[in-house]
């Protein structure tokens, strides 16, 4: 942090933003980003990102103003305060004051906290893309491609506001994800990923090897893979990263915003039946060392255990300040930005079903016929219905209550509402999936936490090139 940017250079900022205006805060933040690329056993791209500036934001009803700078001269950022001030509307000439407390370091959320200020090596980097390509390679003669990257990052924040607040956090996180692609029947591709809010040293105990010949290991599934089948069918959703479809079909259905603006499936539900009563949703701010996981959010406000759905029944949504205001409630610690170049909005950090009672193999054992859908590559949502296509990474076929024959190219085709009123069984393997999630919204991406135990759904649209 810059030795200038203290308590009383915050309270000068504050106090040109806030004028007659109802509220005003300000976000620093200074990140510091590695990433290494490997593809065809070299290192193919590498990079260094600094960025480091200071947003400011002032809130007046329901008019929101907004202004950023990257010049860190009080001179600067007292003129970027007014720009603020005058797009939310706020001509009046009346000055409130603004009292700072010293500033606070947020909780330790975060495992193996490096530190930023030591040299990078290189050469650590480079090790840890060499381990991968070598693992995978040997994991089956049929690989014939590996990419490979890292990526390890640093951000220090501070958020002070006009009520008081002025608190600081610093966030690691780091990813190494391989991506591999095998020739048998066909050509078959894999991915994998893993990370979280730790340092780089998590790669001691969770080895390039293992993240690598996981990869490899989708990609062999999905070379000898047959089509998969067309038709409405029951799907059982795979524990962990199966968690990506409740993340994209229901979880942004649940954030503040859409539900105060009357566009979510879910707007003015709250106390109502949205889901089977098997159907428990959570969000997480405050799990250690997860991908999504923030100390405090990007308005200061710490990170919180959200319960989103309860057996079945709607008990709120994810709030930022601006949108929780306006419904009449609290944040919930969901103000989430991607950088201090854009206001915070409403968004999930770690969202998860919690386990149920059913086990993996009484579940499998239910389905005459059927698909498991093991884990995603991604997909489409439209928020405002919940309607949604996810394509499979890896699938298999259940015939007479068994798993088959491993199955490529299958799409799941329905409604995220819908399909939690089809919830028929929930495991008892509940997990959150491997570190690599990363969620868009409105042109922002921020990391996320995703997970689920196995779940059996009743019905779904299975898209796939087989028929019968």
């Amino acid at each position: 942090m810059i030795e200038h940017l203290d308590a009383e250079a915050f309270t000068q900022i504050l106090t040109h933003a806030l004028g007659a205006a109802d509220y005003a805060d300000a976000f620093y933040e200074r990140r510091v980003a590695r990433s290494l690329r490997l593809q065809d056993g070299r290192i193919h791209e590498a990079g260094l990102t600094v960025i480091e500036g200071v947003g400011i934001r002032v809130l007046r009803g329901e008019q929101a103003g907004y202004a950023y700078s990257d010049d860190l001269s009080l001179e600067a950022l007292r003129r970027t305060a007014r720009v603020a001030s005058l797009i939310a509307k706020d001509g009046a000439a009346r000055v409130r004051a603004v009292a700072l407390p010293p500033l606070q370091r947020a909780p330790l959320m975060y495992a193996g906290m490096p530190d930023p200020d030591a040299p990078a090596d290189s050469q650590a980097y480079v090790s840890l893309l060499s381990r991968a390509d070598i693992a995978a390679r040997a994991f089956d003669p049929r690989i014939r491609q590996v990419n490979a990257s890292v990526s390890d990052e640093i951000q220090d924040v501070i958020v002070a506001t006009s009520e008081g607040r002025f608190v600081r956090d610093r966030r690691p996180l780091v990813t190494l994800g391989v991506q591999c692609v095998a020739e048998g029947v066909a050509r078959g591709s894999g991915f994998y990923g893993d990370g979280g809010r730790r340092g780089l040293d998590y790669f001691v105990t969770r080895t390039p090897e293992e993240i690598a010949q996981e990869s490899a290991r989708i990609a062999t599934v999905n070379c000898d893979a047959a089509d998969a089948p067309a038709g409405d069918m029951a799907v059982v959703v795979g524990a962990g990263s199966g968690g990506v479809l409740l993340h994209e079909a229901v979880g942004h259905g649940l954030e503040g915003d859409f539900n105060r603006q009357g566009t979510s499936r879910y707007s003015g539900r709250v106390g109502e039946r949205v889901a089977s009563e098997l159907v428990t949703i959570f969000d997480d701010g405050n799990l250690p060392g997860e991908r999504g996981t923030i100390a405090i959010d990007d308005e200061g406000t710490p990170g919180q255990h959200k319960v989103l759905v309860e057996n079945g029944i709607l008990r709120g949504y994810m709030q930022d300040r601006l949108n929780g205001a306006l419904m009449g409630v609290a944040s919930t610690g969901s103000g989430r930005r991607q950088s201090f170049r854009v206001p915070p909005q409403p968004r999930m950090c770690n969202t998860y079903m919690p386990s149920g009672e059913s086990t993996f193999e009484e579940i499998i054992a239910s389905v005459g016929r059927g698909l498991y859908a093991k884990s995603f590559l991604g997909g489409q949502v439209e928020i405002s219905k919940g309607d949604f296509v996810f394509m499979l990474a890896e699938g298999y076929l259940i015939e007479n209550g068994k798993l088959t024959k491993p199955v490529r190219g299958a799409t799941l085709i329905g409604n995220g509402p819908e399909i939690m009123t089809r919830v028929e069984a929930v495991g008892n393997d509940g997990q959150l999936a491997a570190r690599y999630y990363t969620c868009g919204k409105a042109g922002q991406y921020v990391p996320v936490g995703v997970g689920m135990p196995t779940v059996k759904v009743s019905s779904v649209t299975v898209g796939g090139q087989a028929f019968g």
